[in-house]
């Protein structure tokens, strides 16, 4: 079968879905390629290129789509493409399946199957499917760096012989893909960087990246994002105006805002208001990530960059990764190969839809003539993180009772050890010569004594202590000394013996101490 890759129509876009890399995998596959002349120009990537790495170049987006069994695309497929399919091929594309009926109802008429890169479950083995994570990714970079473009400071604070320059304070709204990767560049350039997002459990995630978590004085039994695939939930009225409550608290303090939240197939929810615009500093940049889907702020314009009255400058651009069009094809190809790969299991060059399979399942959007969106959840889901036990506070009357249970269950197993063993002494006596005895008694009380001093030494001190307890022990030369001197030549032989290996209990064990001890000392 043969994957085909045109060139991209919509305005603007500079992407490809297919490189001459990700061409040379698919080729091992056993599928051939071919592009559209002039496809992956925008992107770097010349038609020379591609031949070196074996793909037929096409002269028309017309040719192309007649020829390819499969069609690989990035943006959105309009209705002249949708015409071109046909029952025997396959489309896999961005499609926005949740607000493009009439293109669905045209792929269904066509009788072609469509797999949707933006419907790939967000579950463990599809992460190098993951498309909307790989172009989030770039997003997040990618606003950070518009933002230093109109920001008119350093990110970072210095202290220099002409004067004192502050950090730039940066906000981050939503902590997914796109917000990682904004806190990672931000907090990198030097700037503080404040973030929030829905999702208590990411708040972990944020601070490790060197970013400071905000947290609401809001009590709300809230929805674990991997319950939800990952994406946060639609919050309580109550919630959102906690949330806006401390929005507007953070207008006047920070410099750079970005937007970074949305849900699956719901315009994007308004979080940056008209009057928290008015009450930012002159010079502040806000960069909306979700202008495409309406916007986080009120006052984003989709596509432009706007200067507000008070001259806060609002960016709503929607071509991110587009703008970084190299690398977002580089991942978007290879995410397209992966998928391939999945739909190949046997390498044979033939495409298996297997709609069992989880991933396929849920990215495939029309099939034979259905349309299958939406798709059933998962049968393997991401682990939602437990809800944490909350442990009562005991009251004085209560943990004194614990306390004296405690010492009294203490007191019963001591009780019964030396019980049990005082018995089995007595019974040891009975039977026993009384040479025996006593170096039996000696050893018991050696055990119980030396059993009571390791077991009340700090941890820290273990080692040097069994090797200064290895060199005391040592004291059995003294009976190998003795024997040494026997008529037997076995009995030589065995003194012999332990003498060298006593000897190095001694010597080794005083020489560890010293240099475990050392180790402590700041000289």
């Amino acid at each position: 079968m043969k994957i085909g890759t045109p060139k991209e129509i919509f305005d603007g876009e500079n992407r490809v879905a297919m490189t001459p890399d990700s061409a040379r995998q698919l080729q091992k596959l056993g599928y051939e390629c071919a592009i559209e002349s002039g496809a992956g120009l925008a992107a770097g990537f010349s038609d020379a290129s591609y031949e070196e790495a074996g793909v037929e170049i096409v002269k028309t987006a017309a040719a192309l789509w007649k020829g390819a069994d499969i069609i690989a695309k990035v943006r959105q497929p309009n209705e002249t493409e949708l015409k071109r399919l046909n029952k025997e091929k396959t489309l896999i594309s961005f499609f926005n399946p949740g607000g493009n009926e009439e293109g669905m109802e045209l792929a269904k008429s066509k009788g072609a199957n469509v797999i949707a890169m933006e419907m790939v479950p967000r579950i463990s083995r599809a992460q190098k499917m993951d498309a909307l994570s790989s172009m989030a990714n770039i997003a997040g970079y990618r606003a950070v760096i518009e933002a230093g473009n109109n920001f008119g400071r350093f990110f970072t604070g210095q202290v220099t012989a002409a004067g004192k320059v502050p950090p730039a304070k940066v906000l981050v709204v939503g902590a997914g893909v796109a917000g990682l990767a904004a806190i990672g560049t931000s907090t990198s350039l030097g700037a503080i960087t404040l973030a929030f997002d829905v999702r208590p459990e990411v708040a972990e995630q944020v601070e490790s990246m060197g970013a400071e978590f905000v947290y609401l004085d809001f009590e709300e039994e809230g929805t674990d994002g991997a319950a939800t695939g990952g994406y946060a939930s639609v919050q309580s009225d109550e919630f959102r105006e906690a949330q806006l409550a401390k929005f507007r608290e953070l207008a006047p303090e920070v410099d750079i805002v970005i937007t970074t939240a949305l849900i699956p197939n719901r315009e994007a929810p308004e979080l940056w208001t008209k009057d928290m615009v008015e009450a930012m500093k002159p010079g502040s940049v806000i960069v909306d990530l979700a202008a495409e889907k309406g916007g986080n702020c009120k006052l984003t314009v989709a596509d432009e960059k706007i200067v507000t009255e008070n001259g806060v400058t609002i960016i709503g651009y929607t071509d991110f990764p587009s703008r970084m069009a190299a690398q977002a094809s580089s991942l978007y190809a290879t995410n397209i190969r992966h998928m391939m790969a999945d739909l190949t299991p046997e390498k044979d060059g033939q495409i298996n839809h297997d709609m069992e399979d989880d991933v396929i399942r849920g990215a495939t959007v029309t099939h034979q003539g259905e349309i299958t969106f939406p798709p059933p959840p998962p049968k393997v889901q991401a682990i939602a993180a437990k809800p944490k036990e909350t442990v009562p506070e005991l009251t004085p009357e209560e943990i004194r009772a614990q306390e004296v249970a405690e010492f009294k269950k203490q007191t019963k197993n001591q009780v019964t050890l030396l019980t049990v063993g005082a018995v089995l002494l007595l019974g040891v006596g009975l039977v026993a010569p009384a040479s025996f005895m006593q170096h039996f008694i000696v050893f018991v009380l050696a055990v119980f004594v030396g059993f009571q001093v390791i077991w009340n030494v700090a941890h820290s001190l273990h080692t040097p202590l069994m090797a200064v307890t290895n060199a005391i022990s040592s004291i059995i030369i003294l009976g190998a000394l003795m024997q040494i001197g026997s008529g037997s030549f076995l009995v030589i032989l065995l003194a012999a013996l332990s003498v060298f290996m006593t000897g190095i209990n001694i010597f080794g064990g005083f020489l560890v101490t010293r240099r475990m001890l050392a180790m402590f000392q700041k000289s």
